[in-house]
Order: C-alpha cells, then sequence, then structure tokens
C-alpha cells in the first residue's frame, strides 16, 4: 500500500524555496516548510526565520546561520523569536526521548547552553505568549513544589488519557468469569493491567479468545507487523496503527468509538501518549481494556511512559504472569531483568559469545556469523537472523555494520536512491514504527518494499528521511519484535549507552539462538547490575493517582467469592 500524499500548493513551495535559497538553505527542505507553514510559508519564514527550527532534523546552529542571512545584525542570540522556537525546539527533543514535559530548571540550563543571554526571561516569555504550559506537581519534603513545562499537546495528550482510563475503570463490568487470574480481572474490571515475556503474551490471546466464546465483540491489537506474525493467524491480531486508522480491525459505531466489548494492546510498553490517548477516546463506556507488556523493555520512542505510569499509579487490578520464557535464552534474560548477568547452560549453542578486541573485528566477526555460522551451525538462515547494535553511528554502529552486510550479502551500487532490490531495509513508517521488509524494485511513486508480506511504497521524497538498511538495528528499533536468531554487537565505545533495560531487551528479541559480539569487558555485568536506565518525566502517573484516589481493585476469587 502507499502512503497517501501531502499536497502542498505550488505558490506555498516557490515562496518557500525562495527564502530558503537566500539564506542559503537546502532548497529540499521546502516541502517540509510549506507543509508546516502553509499557504503563506515563504512570507512566515522571512518575517521568523527560526521558524526553521520547527522542521525535523534542522539544528539551531543551522537556523542561526540562516536568521543571520536574512536579518544581518537584527540576529541576536536574545531575539524573542529565537528563544520562542528554542523553548519549542527543547521539549520537542525532550519529547523524542520520552518526556511528555521538562523541569522548569533543566529547561533553562538547555537554554544557556545555546546562548539564550537570560533563560528565566526567555522562559516566562514562553510561558505568557502560550508556547508552553506549567504544571505544579507535587511539594517536596523541603516544601518547594516541583514546576513543570510543557507543550501544550503533551499535555492535552496526556490529560485526555487520564481522563479515559479513569472513565473505563468508573464505567467498567462487574462480571464474574470463572478462570484464571487474567480471566477474572477482565470479567470484573473496565481496565487491568498484565505483565510478563514473551511466553505470556499467551495468557491475553487466550482471555481474548474465551471472550470471543462468550459472544463478546474483541480484538488483539500489537506494535506491528512482526507482532501480528509471531501471534499467528488465529489469533487475529492487527497493529494499532491498523486499528486506529480503520485498516483492520472492528471498525467503529455510530458514536465513533470502537465497535469493541474488550481490546486486548499488547506491546503496551511501546505507545506514546498520543497514540495512548487516541486508543483509549476509541473505548466505548462500559468495554474492557487489557494493557500487556514487558515491563523490562526499553520504552518505546516518543512522548510518555503509558505503560511504567498506570503500573506505578496502581488504580487497576495488576496481574503478573508466572509463564516463564523457556530454555538458555529466558533463563539469562529473566536474570538480566533482576540485575543479574548469569551464565546459563547452552548444550545446544542457544547462547554464544564471541570475544572481539576493537570495532573493526566487531564488524568483521558480525559478518561472518550471519553470512556463515549461524545458518550453518545453527540453522537458521540469514534472511531470518537481526543484528543489534547500541546506536547508528559510531565504528560498529548501524551505518557501518549494514554498508558491511549489504557488502557480503547483497553487493550493488544503490540504484535506488542508494538501494538496491533485495536489500533488508528498515522503514520509519512513523514515530516509533519501525517496520522491516526487503526491496522489490522502484518505480515513479517511490520505492517498493515487502514488509511482512505486505508491499508498501515509500514515495520519493520520504527515501532518505525515513528509510535504512536494516540488516542491522538499534535496541530500540527492535524492542517490539523477535527473530529466530539475533546477533547482539557491543564494541568497546559502546560501555557508555548501556543499561540494564538496553541489554534486556536486546538479548530478549533472540528466539532460538543469541550471539553476543562483546568487547565492553566488565561494562556488561556492571550495565546489567547497576544501570537501571533514563527516567523520564511525565505526569501521567500523578493524574491518575487524582482522578483514582482509591486503592486499587484485586481481582475476584475463583467461584466469585471475596
Amino acid at each position: 500500500m502507499a502512503e497517501p500524499a501531502t499536497t502542498v500548493p505550488a505558490e506555498a513551495l516557490d515562496g518557500a524555496r525562495a527564502v530558503l535559497a537566500k539564506g542559503g538553505a537546502p532548497e529540499a527542505l521546502a516541502p517540509q516548510v510549506a507543509e508546516l507553514l502553509g499557504e503563506s510559508a515563504g512570507e512566515a519564514l522571512a518575517e521568523d526565520p527560526w521558524r526553521l527550527l520547527s522542521v525535523p532534523g534542522v539544528r539551531p546552529e543551522q537556523a542561526d546561520g540562516f536568521a543571520r542571512a536574512l536579518l544581518g545584525a537584527e540576529a541576536t542570540p536574545g531575539d524573542e523569536r529565537r528563544t520562542s522556537a528554542l523553548v519549542t525546539w527543547v521539549l520537542e527533543r525532550a519529547a523524542l526521548q520520552g518526556h511528555t514535559a521538562l523541569e522548569a530548571a533543566a529547561l533553562r540550563a538547555a537554554l544557556a547552553e545555546r546562548t539564550v543571554p537570560d533563560p528565566e526571561e526567555a522562559v516566562q516569555q514562553a510561558v505568557a505568549d502560550g508556547t508552553v504550559l506549567v504544571f505544579q506537581e507535587g511539594v517536596e519534603e523541603d516544601g518547594s513544589v516541583t514546576v513543570l513545562l510543557g507543550l501544550d499537546r503533551y499535555a492535552m495528550a496526556e490529560e485526555s488519557l487520564a481522563d479515559g482510563l479513569a472513565r473505563l475503570v468508573r464505567t467498567g463490568p462487574s462480571d464474574v468469569w470463572e478462570g484464571g487470574e487474567l480471566v477474572r480481572a477482565a470479567g470484573a474490571h473496565g481496565l487491568v493491567v498484565h505483565t510478563g515475556g514473551e511466553a505470556a503474551r499467551a495468557e491475553p490471546v487466550e482471555l481474548a479468545e474465551s471472550a470471543r466464546a462468550m459472544g463478546l465483540r474483541t480484538a488483539v491489537a500489537v506494535h506491528g507487523e512482526n507482532g501480528v506474525r509471531r501471534l499467528g493467524p488465529d489469533a487475529g491480531a492487527v497493529t494499532v496503527a491498523d486499528l486506529l486508522s480503520g485498516a483492520a480491525g472492528p471498525g467503529r459505531d455510530e458514536d465513533g468509538a470502537f465497535a469493541l466489548d474488550l481490546l486486548v494492546v499488547l506491546d503496551a510498553p511501546q505507545l506514546d501518549v498520543e497514540t495512548a490517548a487516541m486508543l483509549v477516546e476509541s473505548m466505548p463506556d462500559g468495554s474492557r481494556l487489557v494493557l500487556g507488556g514487558d515491563p523490562g523493555v526499553l520504552g518505546g520512542a516518543g512522548a510518555g511512559r503509558v505503560f511504567a505510569d498506570v503500573l506505578a499509579a496502581r488504580v487497576c487490578p495488576q496481574v503478573a504472569s508466572r509463564r516463564p520464557d523457556p530454555g538458555p535464552i529466558g533463563e539469562l534474560v529473566s536474570g538480566i531483568g533482576v540485575g543479574e548477568l548469569n551464565q546459563v547452560e547452552a548444550p545446544g549453542k542457544e547462547v554464544v559469545i564471541v570475544p572481539v578486541r576493537d570495532a573493526g573485528e566487531a564488524v568483521h566477526r558480525t559478518v561472518q556469523l550471519v553470512a556463515d555460522s549461524v545458518p550453518r551451525a545453527i540453522g537458521v538462515p540469514t534472511e531470518q537472523t537481526q543484528v543489534i547494535t547500541v546506536g547508528h553511528g559510531g565504528s560498529a554502529g548501524t551505518r557501518a555494520l549494514n554498508a558491511a552486510l549489504k557488502q557480503r550479502l547483497n553487493p550493488g551500487a544503490g540504484r535506488f536512491a542508494g538501494f538496491d532490490p533485495g536489500d533488508r531495509v528498515a522503514y520509519a513508517h512513523s514515530l516509533g514504527r519501525t517496520v522491516l521488509g526487503t526491496v522489490v524494485n522502484a518505480g515513479p511513486d517511490g520505492l517498493h518494499v515487502d514488509c511482512e508480506g505486505t508491499r508498501t511504497v515509500v514515495p520519493r521524497e520520504r527515501v532518505e528521511s525515513a528509510l535504512r538498511h536494516g540488516w542491522a538495528l538499534t535496541a530500540h528499533q527492535a524492542a517490539a519484535m523477535r527473530w529466530p536468531a539475533v546477533v547482539v554487537v557491543l564494541p568497546g565505545d559502546a560501555a557508555q549507552a548501556l543499561s540494564r533495560p538496553w541489554v534486556y531487551t536486546a538479548f530478549g528479541r533472540a528466539e532460538r539462538h543469541l550471539s553476543v559480539v562483546h568487547g565492553v569487558d566488565q561494562a556488561l555485568p556492571r550495565a546489567v547490575a547497576e544501570q537501571a536506565g533514563a527516567e523520564r518525566t511525565t505526569r501521567l502517573r500523578t493524574l491518575l493517582e487524582g482522578l483514582l484516589a482509591e486503592p486499587a481493585p484485586q481481582p475476584p476469587a475463583p467461584g466469585g467469592a471475596e
């Protein structure tokens, strides 16, 4: 399927190109500028050159240079147009790291790093003109009040989500269902949280099957196509994106709500606050929502930590699965989850450690594993083996690894915008949703990619920004996916980026075989034991606690007894 094209008026494009050229900025940015600023994009950009910062990928120093080219000496560090744009840019950057708001001190410090002369005045001005909203979140032990600042889009989404979850709790059913703990909880409550690893995903799916057998309208939603494939056709799972768009799932009733009595959402840690708000807003009164996922994995891209906040607020029943992930990989990952990197018995070579001295050797051994060792010794073909590393840059990041893997597995000149038929690619379909596929061919409409059996057309104008080679991914990209074999690459310069959630996520993507290309020495066990991962500043927990102050109800005992 092709993405819908966004129509931008020719006049807006021409106006944006003219101003960009005058300021020495790439004219290729014109479509994005015109889409963001509308029909008068050229005039708006000429009046306020720092609005260029609203284009994804543009950095403050680039916007400053553009402004100086247009305004000359008038382009000063303290210009209100600049400080306002920087406030928004800092908060949007924070959202990409998961924050829905920042403490006032953190925002001021970020502005100071960007040479804003008076960060406090800049913040006050941003509040006065409505660029940001102010929230007071709790009282500290010394009597001080924590002040948070956030953009209205995330504030509105978080508040809407909290209201919607509270509505489900309050209007939920109180039926007595016979069965296990999850079944009993879902029968009696409008909102339930289920936690566990990969094997535990079967429990919410079994719940959905039981609900269907009772005649209830039921759907199972997962993060991406990889999750749909793993559950198999009998589960009838759809992606969250397709459910929201109406491309799959039960459709909506006359009021615009999902035509559902029960919705099971797996991979819930990957939900950002805006997507979660849209899901919950679509749930009808009196329906049931089960959020399932593994709290140990890395949170999704985008603002919020929805699953973690709902767990922390304790406003609904929480059912922890006792179903462990099997085998040596399951044992290894389970230990990592509690801060222990244990040696495990792997008689079938389920876990293999490959020590390396430097990044060059790490790349070489990775290619050797994917192209030869894993297919030959483990029996998993190359196309079912995924490489995971710490980042895109660096001497053993995704770019370097993908270049080496392409040269070995599918050499070519990259005649279609850097890609060849047969290339494995990672398509950033939207924020936080990476889809893996294989390039089929190219046409006038863009690059044709086979994604898990679905033909997708990546528009020409999006190929450069949204498509990468996909033999190697970051752990964040891979978080909601799994493969028969995984090669995790840990070069020496990766040590500072490691944390327990990162290692847990990366190692846990493997189903049958895990190879660890290991060059970080003791940094790996230290990260597992000591690095709990970066915290996200959010408001959802506080909002939920304020709306639902009563203690969370417990699942009814078997037979309905209290």
